[in-house]
């Protein structure tokens, strides 16, 4: 793999992997059942906003520090944070989780030259604003073998908003695998590739099949140099 996959591909991903997944995954360990948004309690929903805000002031931080911020240092210096849609819960689902053991690794395209080794964990099914969808989700066969990355899970997709308001190239978020059949997926912790602040970065493009049609106005907006 050259350098530059090398400090692309897995630089998205130990730069935001632990600031972002961490919060996510606190909330995954709460689940007791898949079930729809639309009848949370009060108490739910706030824990909910105070998990998203601390995810963006995490991602914040990260872009502060001159050790894994993505940001060229002349953009760094001057940057205050990053533009947010508002936080809406709405938009914090539960998915269910139907796993692929068959699924054999594949060469997902980048946004250079470079190719990624992803494969297929699972499909993530679920409901949003009473829509039914469908996600790949996916599994580095070389980044599973790294401590600390062996239950990751990558979920690149894109909406209506990329290119009007978000990043034309599409958004990720942090998943890891539960231990049951549904996961905790909350577009508020969309993020963009780091492709999208520096061309120095090799970034996996979003595949047809998670190619949303609908709207997801939350997580991070698209970067205003």
């Amino acid at each position: 793999m050259s350098n530059t996959n090398n400090t692309g591909f897995k630089g998205f991903r130990t730069g935001l992997f632990f600031l972002g997944c961490l919060l996510i995954f606190s909330a995954c360990r709460q689940a007791k059942k898949y079930h729809d948004t639309t009848s949370v309690p009060v108490v739910e929903r706030q824990g909910a906003l105070a998990d998203i805000i601390s995810f963006q002031q995490g991602l914040n931080a990260s872009f502060k520090d001159p050790e894994i911020s993505p940001l060229p240092d002349r953009f760094r210096m001057r940057f205050e944070g990053l533009e947010f849609f508002e936080p809406d819960t709405s938009y914090r689902v539960w998915a269910r989780l139907e796993r692929t053991p068959d699924a054999l690794p594949f060469q997902m395209q980048t946004s250079t030259d470079e190719q990624a080794a992803e494969r297929v964990y699972g499909i993530l099914s679920f409901t949003l604003k009473g829509n039914p969808y469908r996600l790949e989700v996916y599994q580095s066969p070389d980044l599973v073998l790294e401590a600390g990355y062996e239950d990751y899970l990558f979920l690149p997709f894109s909406d209506r908003t990329n290119g009007q308001g978000t990043y034309e190239g599409g958004r990720y978020i942090d998943l890891r695998i539960p231990k049951r059949d549904s996961i905790l997926l909350d577009f508020n912790k969309a993020y963009n590739p780091y492709c999208a602040y520096n061309p120095k970065y090799s970034c996996p493009l979003v595949p047809e099949i998670n190619r949303l049609d609908v709207e997801i106005p939350v997580g991070v907006k698209a970067f205003k140099k």
